[in-house]
């Protein structure tokens, strides 16, 4: 799913959730003075991942209900942790707790078995695939029901099924629409990073201005400043501030430190993208930081050196790093190339934090559009 060449097979679906989005924001801002954005990325965000999951537009109340269930889970996630401590015990302590997530996991099954079930049965009258804008497109869903498990030789089941759709939702919806807020947070707070994303757009698409107001993929690459400022939002603002811990399976002695056999690394990703001997002005929102005399030159696997790991790095990076950057970097493009972005008159930007499943803003952005002509 995760091939160039996959993600390539979706553009058609990026563009179909970028009008979605941009037609839910001129709507809203034309009734309100000032409107909250988080609700219409998150929206964007899984219709974008249902139907590379399950290869579906679906209509907007059945993924309300994949939205739904998917954050029960999320928001639930750190209470339900305890009860993976000695389960036959926890279980009995915190039979209450234990029910809840009984409750929550059914209500997920209901919602996600028949979207993997219409997905098995199309498979089965039309060959194996359904067909986007782009022509013949491969789901996420499709490759695990093509999957066989090697040693017990036989398919996932659907409750296996519903845990790995689940996970690739969650990994691609809270994260990707967490870090848009941030990002767009700071181009309202900081507007002469805006206009400088906006005149860099506008060299780009020059004549096709005219035309249409859509930032193409292809254009991102020429793009350097935009790219500096996705990349300084992830390293001001990570969505998760550590990443999943990792062990050790000997003992391991690096820098003349011991790291005994089984034990648990945790990584502080916000403290390693703030640390002031790396970066100078840490606290400061500057992408020009990214920068250099022959444009933008970053590398973000860590394979170099590590000074931000927003993804982890090395051979355990997350696998889908380079879709989240297209993501930001086409989404967060077509927002201002289409709408400026201000603060409403008397409000400001709170960038007080509040951990959920990823570190989100404690007050949702508020902002005012204006459509650029």
């Amino acid at each position: 799913m995760l091939h160039p060449s996959r993600v390539m097979s979706f553009s058609g679906t990026r563009k179909w959730v970028l009008h979605t989005l941009l037609t839910r924001l001129k709507s809203d801002s034309q009734s309100n003075d000032s409107i909250k954005v988080i609700n219409h990325f998150q929206y964007s965000m899984f219709c974008l991942l249902v139907f590379m999951c399950f290869g579906e537009r679906l209509d907007d109340g059945k993924v309300r209900d994949i939205e739904r269930v998917q954050r029960q889970m999320l928001l639930r996630f750190r209470r339900f942790n305890v009860l993976n401590f000695w389960p036959r015990v926890t279980r009995v302590l915190f039979f209450k707790l234990w029910e809840e997530l009984l409750r929550v996991r059914k209500e997920q099954e209901d919602v996600l078995v028949p979207l993997i079930r219409a997905r098995k049965q199309r498979r089965g009258t039309e060959g194996g695939g359904l067909r986007d804008d782009d022509g013949f497109v491969v789901s996420y869903v499709d490759t695990l029901l093509d999957l066989e498990l090697p040693e017990e030789k036989r398919k996932l089941n659907e409750e296996e099924l519903v845990t790995l759709c689940s996970e690739f939702l969650n990994a691609g919806t809270d994260t990707t629409s967490t870090a848009l807020q941030w990002i767009m947070a700071n181009l309202v707070k900081y507007p002469h990073v805006q206009e400088m994303v906006v005149e860099e757009i506008k060299e780009v698409v020059g004549e096709r201005v005219r035309e249409e107001r859509e930032v193409k993929e292809e254009d991102l690459q020429k793009l350097p400043y935009l790219k500096a400022v996705i990349l300084e939002g992830l390293r001001r603002h990570p969505p998760g501030h550590f990443v999943l811990p990792h062990a050790v399976t000997e003992d391991v002695v690096f820098n003349d430190y011991l790291v005994p056999k089984n034990g648990t690394v945790n990584f502080m990703v916000a403290e390693i993208g703030w640390d002031p001997k790396v970066w100078e002005d840490p606290m400061a929102f500057k992408p020009e930081r990214f920068m250099n005399d022959e444009g933008f030159d970053f590398d973000i696997t860590g394979s170099k050196e590590i000074k931000m790991m927003p993804f982890g790095a090395g051979r355990r990076i997350c696998p889908g790093y380079n879709l989240a950057l297209l993501h930001l970097e086409y989404f967060v493009a077509n927002l201002v190339w289409n709408f400026e972005w201000k603060v409403p008159e008397g409000g400001d930007v709170d960038f007080s934090e509040k951990q959920e499943f990823t570190t989100v803003m404690k007050n949702a952005l508020q902002v005012q559009l204006s459509p650029r002509i």
